[in-house]
């Protein structure tokens, strides 16, 4: 099959409660980065490392929804959200991999992710998977002594070779990192502390009109 058949796609899974632009910027630094088609916005509907009470999953879905209708660059993946059972990023990528075949799947994950990423379920597997975009800011570097370094150090590939067919591969991307998080807005915007730096005025109305984070 010629690399031109193949759909470069990125996924960003999370719970997205609200989804805000630290998830939006960073996500398409990488799709510029690594010229994908597109990113798929994955929320989650049981999220296994979650202990909070969830917004519905009707309103994340929502919210995700008004965002792609706002940037072209995203696709809304339901996948998760379809899951009566907790989200595992390895059985989703599976399923991924078996129902879009001529698919290249990159996953975005932060550093923080990928140092955890032993605590995963089934993590290994991953790499058998897909390919792996890691954001963080410029000029950090993973440190030699935690557990997943070697494992970093084995995948590790440069961008230019982002067009060859294959998966496996982890891609070091610096990205403009935002201080921007989902509990903090919950807790601050009805204080009046949440503004349109740090969340798009469509999820802004949303949140307001449906009177959520209150």
């Amino acid at each position: 099959m010629k690399n031109s058949e193949i759909k470069r796609i990125g996924i960003l899974g999370g719970t997205f409660d609200p989804i805000h632009f630290g998830h939006i910027r960073p996500a398409l630094q990488v799709k510029q980065a690594l010229n994908l088609d597109k990113i798929w916005l994955m929320p989650n509907h049981i999220p296994p490392h979650k202990n909070r009470e969830i917004t519905t999953i009707e309103h994340r879905l929502n919210m995700v929804k008004l965002v792609c209708d706002e940037y072209a660059d995203f696709e809304l993946c339901e996948i998760e959200v379809k899951r009566d059972t907790p989200s595992y990023t390895v059985t989703t990528l599976k399923a991924l991999t078996q129902s879009y075949p001529n698919t290249q799947f990159t996953f975005l994950m932060g550093m923080d992710s990928l140092l955890s990423l032993t605590k995963w379920f089934q993590w290994q597997q991953l790499f058998d998977l897909c390919d792996i975009a890691i954001t963080h800011r410029p000029g950090y570097q993973v440190p030699t002594t935690c557990e997943i370094a070697p494992i970093y150090q084995k995948h590790l590939s440069s961008t230019s070779s982002i067009l060859e067919v294959g998966i496996g591969r982890i891609f070091d991307i610096d990205v403009e990192l935002q201080d921007i998080s989902s509990t903090h807005i919950r807790k601050d915007f009805n204080d009046q502390r949440v503004n349109d730096s740090m969340i798009p005025q469509s999820i802004s109305a949303y949140i307001k009109e449906n009177q959520l984070y209150r």
